[in-house]
């Protein structure tokens, strides 16, 4: 089946430092806290994985966030206004971002991710069920300063950056400042985001969303591991680590680790990694926020809370913000 004639897709690649994956482990792992990068999860086998954890019942976000979508677009679409250009940072989700544009109708939808196979995928495929409609994915890190293309073929009257899903809790407190600094940097004057949050709440949902019963988060976890095994010629033996995931209330944040099991040795790259009994690699944190502290967040990167949709069961929220028109 030929695509449509009149698809508006372009790509333009603005060749995104990818770092080294060894560097970075042989890195993380020499420190005193053993880390390793939670963008790392993401190879086909753990893209795979994190889209069953997405089903799992356990697992809240997602279905939350997609009702929410559902029910509020329309409303949204009203607070953003008419012909803006659509920036998504990520890679475009297969079932909230149509929703959205389909409420919204943006002059434009700008699909930004640091993944290029994946971006160019997922961006052309939406293209190509909206003949006509301009698509111009940019392959960039958006946790990066960057610049976006000048897209002077696009009339539009704004521009909403649109983060949904959880993922801005990866990021530690001083990481989300400017992180939001850099939204609003983009956004621009009189520019706006929807970022969708995670709230908190009872630590027993939180503990079960990451401690699956069928061990789907585990696999995910351990998965690391597996990949630094084919790709690193490493030598982990996965029977040797566990799962343990918790969520620390002071923090108000799940932490994710892999506990070592027994005292061992690991090798990479011919470096040896010594492993006590009980010690962990941390992988990710996933921060829960109120509206109230992500709002006065927001508010010291330079954006402004205009609104707030939630669930009947506050799990999950999306709020809009706005940067005020003199940029400051």
């Amino acid at each position: 089946m030929n695509a449509p004639a009149n698809v508006d897709y372009r790509f333009h690649d603005l060749a995104p430092n990818l770092g080294s994956f060894l560097d970075d482990v042989l890195s993380g792992l020499s420190q005193p806290q053993k880390r390793l990068s939670a963008k790392y999860f993401y190879d086909e086998r753990g893209s795979s994985l994190f889209e069953a954890i997405c089903d799992l019942p356990e697992y809240y976000p997602t279905r939350t966030e997609i009702a929410l979508m559902r029910e509020h677009a329309t409303g949204m679409a009203k607070r953003i206004g008419l012909n803006a250009l659509l920036i998504e940072y990520g890679s475009g989700s297969s079932t909230k971002t149509p929703i959205l544009i389909d409420a919204m109708r943006p002059a434009a939808y700008v699909p930004i991710d640091i993944s290029r196979e994946q971006l160019a995928l997922s961006a052309s495929a939406l293209a190509q069920t909206r003949p006509g409609f301009p698509v111009r994915a940019v392959c960039a890190d958006y946790t990066q300063p960057f610049a976006l293309p000048a897209l002077d073929e696009i009339n539009f009257a704004g521009k909403l950056i649109y983060f949904p899903g959880s993922t801005i809790g990866n990021f530690d407190r001083a990481e989300t400042h400017r992180f939001l600094q850099q939204i609003a940097r983009v956004a621009g004057p009189s520019g706006a985001a929807l970022i969708g949050v995670d709230l908190k709440k009872n630590p027993s949902t939180l503990h079960d969303a990451y401690n699956d019963a069928a061990g789907v988060t585990a696999e995910f976890n351990l998965n690391v591991l597996c990949r630094i095994n084919n790709e690193l010629g490493g030598n982990f033996d996965l029977s040797a680590f566990r799962h343990h995931a918790f969520y620390d209330e002071t923090l108000g944040r799940i932490e994710m680790h892999l506990l070592s099991v027994r005292a061992q040795t690991v090798t990479i790259a011919s470096q040896p990694f010594l492993f006590h009994e009980g010690e962990t690699i941390h992988t990710e944190i996933s921060c829960k926020y109120s509206i109230e502290e992500f709002q006065s967040l927001a508010k010291l990167a330079g954006l402004e809370a205009r609104d707030v949709w939630t669930d009947s069961a506050k799990l999950f929220s999306v709020h809009y913000l706005t940067v005020p028109s003199d940029g400051k």
